[in-house]
């Protein structure tokens, strides 16, 4: 007789319909949860009071079986008026009740909050303080950094509102994750950071477990066809970001489009043949959204070259986007621990993958161990020097000039239709059995049950 399946409370505000990013992993994952021993429910914003892009196709990628319990929110139509629009914010007191409700009237063993309304964690300790159920914390972003206090950093975005969330980070970020039976990243940094911060987290069992791609996925965006986001004419290779540009991104776009202005002065009638499209670079409705990239180009004086679409994108059309690439960019972030979760279904789709990326960066080590993809690294520093070396009389640091030919001879590579066969080897069984949905629900069920396991894990009392 097989054993019973154990319970797990998915706490996950975002989820389809409305396509968000943080609801992403909770998704890909529970068409594997029973195989893996698990029967996943999932407490969820109801439609009507979130805010986003609805892509009406991804409830075809969530299983029928799953339950599904939804809950309102704070209407967004007068809480903008104050300034607010968190999701988390406006749901917590709805989410606090109805989480309370279910595991009152049924049986859970452990809670999962996989998201980045991260004043939801604080819901954790509550329902362990008044059921005794224990919970697990995915960081899928830091909730409390120092970025934008690091020297050199860009202003952070936001004005009040950032000091507001910093506050909120740091008064309840440690209360949170401290009663927590397990910690889930994306990133090993993230937990290192932690760790280093609350002295309750050193012992408490871990993973970094990626988000990985599904292949299911993949085969319903190729069922059917995306919009038309570029034309294609003779001789032309194009180049597709998909996704938010997000504001520690300018640095590897500034290589980027500084190199592609050296190439083109050199070779006019090559250069004039790259086609550069960054597709979805917001969180906003179509018809909202600021170029973010293309300011930037114009400053490197290649605008004519690039194209963005400055709204944001559904999921499953950005994965056919992808497949219909010549080159898929992957630009790395200042941020050296953060990991793009793009780079997994850029890998799956087959597609040729140039990195920008920082040196000794996660996303550095992890193309590298993947392969598939043409790296050129380069430092924070070589990029400002970049700024500095657009006019002929001053000379270009070794380091830059580096970065800068192994971007040019990516673009010939490119250009001769030759690049794929320059890359190294893919490793296609070590991503499959690393990265891909079904092993990586896998790796979280296994951390679920070394959480259940932790000394204390099952305490009946957490007033302490």
């Amino acid at each position: 007789m097989s054993e019973p399946l154990r319970r797990v409370l998915i706490v996950s505000p975002h989820f389809p319909p409305v396509n968000a990013p943080d609801m992403q992993r909770v998704r890909m994952s529970l068409p594997y949860y029973r195989a893996a021993g698990w029967e996943a429910v999932v407490l969820c914003v109801n439609e009507r009071w979130q805010d986003g892009t609805r892509e009406p196709a991804l409830l075809e990628t969530v299983p029928a079986d799953v339950r599904v319990v939804g809950c309102r929110a704070l209407s967004l139509g007068w809480t903008r008026r104050l300034g607010l629009r968190n999701l988390g914010l406006r749901t917590w007191p709805y989410l606090l009740v109805a989480g309370a409700r279910l595991l009152r009237r049924e049986r859970f063993d452990l809670v999962f909050f996989s998201n980045t309304q991260f004043i939801t964690f604080t819901l954790g300790r509550i329902w362990r303080w008044w059921f005794g159920v224990p919970y697990v914390l995915d960081v899928q972003d830091p909730w409390r950094t120092d970025y934008y206090e690091r020297p050199g950093s860009r202003p952070p975005p936001g004005g009040w509102k950032y000091k507001n969330a910093r506050f909120i980070a740091w008064l309840l970020e440690g209360w949170s994750f401290a009663r927590a039976a397990g910690v889930m990243s994306v990133s090993p940094g993230y937990i290192d950071d932690l760790r280093a911060r609350h002295s309750a987290l050193k012992h408490m069992p871990s993973a970094v477990i990626r988000f990985g791609a599904s292949a299911a996925d993949l085969a319903v965006a190729l069922r059917s066809p995306a919009a038309a986001r570029f034309a294609r004419a003779g001789g032309e290779v194009h180049f597709v970001y998909t996704g938010a540009s997000g504001p520690v991104m300018p640095h590897a776009l500034t290589v980027l489009f500084d190199a592609v202005r050296q190439f083109r002065g050199r070779n006019p009638a090559r250069g004039n043949r790259l086609r550069f499209h960054f597709l979805g670079t917001s969180y906003v409705a179509p018809g909202q959204g600021t170029a973010t990239v293309l300011p930037l180009a114009e400053r490197c004086g290649v605008a004519d070259l690039v194209t963005e679409v400055p709204h944001r994108l559904g999921h499953l059309e950005c994965l056919r986007l992808q497949h219909e690439a010549d080159v898929l960019l992957l630009p790395g972030s200042s941020d050296t621990a953060y990991s793009p979760s793009k780079t997994y279904p850029y890998f799956l789709s087959g597609r040729p993958i140039l990195g920008l990326v920082f040196r000794d960066s996660v996303l550095e080590r992890l193309l590298r161990d993947l392969g598939g993809a043409w790296i050129a690294a380069f430092s924070e520093r070589e990029d400002r020097a970049a700024c500095l070396c657009r006019t002929a009389d001053r000379p270009v640091p070794h380091g830059r000039q580096a970065t800068q030919a192994s971007l040019h001879q990516a673009f010939d590579l490119a250009l001769d239709g030759r690049l794929a066969a320059a890359l190294p080897p893919r490793q296609e069984t070590s991503f499959r059995a690393l990265f891909l949905a079904e092993s990586l629900t896998g790796e979280q069920c296994r951390l679920f049950a070394c959480s259940l396991a932790a000394p204390g894990a099952m305490l009946s009392d957490d007033r302490a």
